[in-house]
């Protein structure tokens, strides 16, 4: 076998990037190391153009018939495509959802309590999963859990809104709220 002046991962096949001697096709339609179409080659010529370069041929597009090759630095692609997944994933907005668990017969100062942490949530810009826990008799009265979490919707529906409507799951009710895309603590405007 010849010595490619990368390490290779030996395994079994997966979805990592084939370079150099890996490449087991006829043919590869060849890309210049500036991105210039060369054409359709034999896989000793596209070789031996890359060893004569001092650069790798990697596949780039394997699904394609006959497969994409391109002339470059191998270390260098892989260091370049690292960088884009880094940045790509910096962009992303993580989602919170965080979890409040109610009661159908719960008492007041406990509903005040639960209503403030369900807004301090949406405040903070997190989604708001709202379950509801029946128990025993309680389950043959599920109105009572969708009365509740429409009411709570109602309290809290200037930091946020239903995305996923209320629904019976086995011995609970679910609801998710989700805040309001501008929504950075406004002050409230006088009536």
């Amino acid at each position: 076998m010849q010595k490619n002046s990368h390490r290779t991962e030996e395994g079994p096949i997966s979805s990592e990037t084939r370079i150099n001697d890996r490449i087991r096709v006829p043919e590869v339609r060849l890309v210049g190391p500036n991105g210039e179409q060369v054409g359709i080659v034999r896989i000793e010529d596209a070789l031996r153009l890359a060893q004569e370069a001092d650069l790798d041929l990697v596949e780039v597009a394997p699904q394609a018939r006959p497969p994409v090759c391109k002339l470059m630095d191998y270390g260098k692609f892989k260091y370049e495509s690292a960088q884009k997944a880094r940045e790509s994933r910096r962009n992303q907005q993580q989602t919170v959802i965080k979890e409040q668990k109610l009661r159908p017969k719960i008492d007041p100062h406990d509903y005040e309590t639960k209503k403030g942490h369900v807004s301090r949530f949406l405040n903070q810009g997190h989604k708001v999963k709202v379950t509801i826990m029946f128990r025993g008799r309680e389950q043959s009265r599920p109105e009572l859990g969708f009365r509740l979490l429409q009411r709570l919707a109602d309290d809290v529906s200037e930091l946020g809104f239903i995305e996923a409507n209320p629904k019976q799951d086995g011995r609970n009710m679910i609801m998710v709220l989700a805040p309001h895309k501008t929504n950075k603590t406004k002050p409230k405007a006088n009536a």
